[in-house]
């Protein structure tokens, strides 16, 4: 790994730093060193293989590709294919399995009805006057305001409850900013026009990204390790966590985590699709994956691959997947975010970088205009 002379590093494999590495290469014509503390590229976009069952898994939970930007899609299908994957989501309930998001079969298969669209959405509306919350002062009074007590208590109350292992009237209202309940029998999870996996996986996708003759690409590289090599003039893009790169200075932002259990079990199909909600708190996990209905299109052994995934709060060292965002964290990061703009030659970015929920389509949006807007200029 060389770092006299270099003019561009990017910390972080994944889909915000992969990107931005993309562009300077092929636009700049320029070298740009890319580094991760992880042994593989992808962050937790990446997938792989599971040598015991064939079947590709995503090894940091379901990957779902999906975007309303066809400046995003047509981009991304320069280094891949997607397949025609839609994804729906089941959830469980008391041994009983509806579909998620809530729509006209979840609400009548719960309610024992047979209610039209506009029966449906009278109804709801009923059960969510019962209570009379007009000013929620916590999550739960929020979850009920919007679709009433029984179906918040039936769907979300024990499924947010092991997402954030609090009582949920200890946290704030803002958390929730909308509960969708489609009166149809629409049960596809996304609504955008682009959707699907790509067709060789995200393993291979980034390999593409990453595969130009301008970029190398170094793994198992804490950046931290080798901060003080860098040359003074280098640009750095930086897709870290924005806490650990001020050595938390003002204190750790809220960060959520996620743990997996992986199985390989002999048999063709373990729950028949892709990804089960559990509901109940008495479940522990949150959801399990079964990762081969991911792809139809290909062939598998009868063998198959689940993880049942866990939430929890990420201590310091642990990898970060989600921002929490409580009005402390948002005062913290206000303080990160001043002291960011002071850094010079460093352009923070990413879900990381921003302490910001992104999906992947929005990441891609990100490095492309940040290297368009921010990169270009120095």
């Amino acid at each position: 790994m060389e770092l006299d002379g270099l003019k561009y590093l990017v910390v972080g494999a994944g889909f915000y730093g992969a990107v931005v590495a993309e562009r300077i290469a092929e636009v700049l014509g320029k070298r740009v060193l890319v580094i991760d503390k992880r042994k593989h590229i992808g962050g937790n976009s990446y997938s792989e293989i599971d040598s015991r069952t064939g079947v590709e898994v995503h090894n940091y939970g379901s990957h779902i590709f999906h975007s309303k930007d066809v400046r995003v899609w047509e981009y991304l299908n320069l280094f891949c294919k997607f397949n025609n994957y839609r994804h729906r989501v089941l959830t469980k309930h008391l041994d009983e399995v509806y579909s998620m998001p809530m729509n006209l079969m979840t609400i009548n298969k719960f309610y024992e009805k047979r209610f039209t669209p506009g029966e449906a959405k009278e109804f709801v509306e009923s059960e969510i006057k019962k209570f009379h919350i007009d000013h929620p002062a916590n999550f739960e009074e929020k979850g009920i305001s919007l679709i009433g007590k029984p179906l918040y208590e039936a769907f979300i109350k024990g499924y947010s409850t092991k997402q954030w292992q609090k009582n949920l009237t200890e946290l704030p209202e803002s958390i929730i900013n909308r509960l969708p309940v489609r009166y149809s029998y629409n049960d596809r999870y996304f609504s955008d026009p682009y959707e699907g996996i790509p067709i060789d996986g995200y393993g291979t996708l980034f390999e593409n990204l990453l595969g130009h003759k301008n970029i190398e690409t170094e793994l198992g590289v804490d950046y931290f390790d080798i901060k003080d090599k860098i040359p003074k003039d280098c640009v750095v893009i930086y897709s870290g966590p924005i806490d650990r790169y001020f050595e938390y200075q003002y204190g750790q932002l809220g960060w959520r985590t996620l743990r997996f259990e992986s199985e390989a079990l002999d048999i063709d199909d373990f729950q028949g699709t892709t990804v089960m909600n559990y509901a109940d708190e008495s479940t522990p996990f949150t959801r399990i994956h079964e990762f081969k209905h991911y792809h139809p299109e290909r062939e598998f052994n009868p063998k198959t691959t689940i993880f049942r995934e866990f939430s929890q709060f990420a201590k310091k060292g642990e990898d970060p997947y989600y921002p929490i965002g409580s009005d402390s964290d948002k005062l913290t990061y206000q303080k990160y975010l001043a002291a960011s703009k002071n850094e010079k030659n460093v352009i923070f970015g990413g879900r990381l970088g921003g302490y910001v929920y992104l999906d992947m389509d929005q990441v891609v949006t990100m490095a492309l205009n940040h290297f368009k807007t921010k990169i270009q200029s120095f």
